[in-house]
């Protein structure tokens, strides 16, 4: 399966997490939301996010090693779609400037805002939730 997904993350404190070459960040306590895709294997990709023990690659990988994952949703789709989910998100949140979209002419693919918001967002783009395990 190929398509997008979004990782519904809870930091639980503020903190400063260092995010590989973009450095320190500091984040603040509440809700974030991230958005990639996977174009060769969406529940691989899903499936490496929620393990806990990987070797770090992107710079989502950073940012959970030390927060919480409390939902993943995900569109199917043969085309990457990511920055257009991006942007919907983009238009009412706080961005975290450059985080996980260096291969796109986003500004970035994480932000920052309430659930409820971020709810809202996902049922309007018809977002599933993906099952946990």
């Amino acid at each position: 399966m190929k398509g997008s997904y979004i990782l519904i993350i809870e930091n639980k404190i503020n903190q400063n997490i260092s995010i590989g070459k973009l450095g320190n960040i500091f984040f603040k306590k509440g809700f974030y939301i991230y958005v990639g895709s996977a174009m060769n294997s969406l529940e691989g990709r899903i499936t490496r996010h929620k393990r806990s023990e990987k070797k770090k690659h992107w710079h989502i990988d950073y940012l959970l090693k030390k927060t919480n994952t409390v939902d993943i949703y995900y569109k199917q789709s043969e085309n990457k779609e990511e920055c257009k989910i991006a942007k919907e998100f983009s238009k009412e949140f706080e961005i975290i400037p450059s985080f996980g979209c260096s291969d796109c002419r986003c500004n970035s693919h994480l932000f920052f805002g309430k659930l409820k918001d971020a709810n809202k967002i996902i049922s309007n783009l018809k977002l599933k939730m993906f099952k946990k395990n």
